[in-house]
């Protein structure tokens, strides 16, 4: 039986996946690997009162646009949620979860 965490952190709040992935997506921008990212900062309207509020949005160095949504594990809600969000805007979609250290750590990608 799998346990969730009950409730969700504050907005603006990151959990320690998102945190470790904010420092990645640092230590890429540093080395001029992407121009910018920035944390929930923009919400996308998906239909009236359902919105998706994304991890983390990139600027690619080739200046391009993505969305990266971290997770530990999906709810069924935010998968759908990504999917409608991929098929209506035109940004790159992509999710990321932390791969565990025995299997060389870094993070596996699926794209939408």
């Amino acid at each position: 039986m799998k346990h969730f965490a009950l409730g969700r952190l504050k907005a603006g709040a990151m959990n320690k996946t998102e945190q470790a992935y904010s420092d990645y997506l640092q230590a890429l921008q540093n080395v001029g690997e992407i121009l910018w990212f920035k944390f929930e900062g923009i919400k996308l309207r998906l239909a009236d009162n359902t919105f998706l509020t994304a991890d983390f949005f990139v600027l690619t160095k080739e200046s391009f646009l993505e969305v990266h949504e971290v997770k530990g594990f999906w709810h069924d809600d935010a998968r759908a949620k990504t999917k409608i969000a991929a098929a209506m805007y035109p940004f790159r979609f992509i999710s990321v979860k932390a791969r565990a250290k025995k299997h060389g750590g870094g993070w596996e990608v699926e794209e939408f």
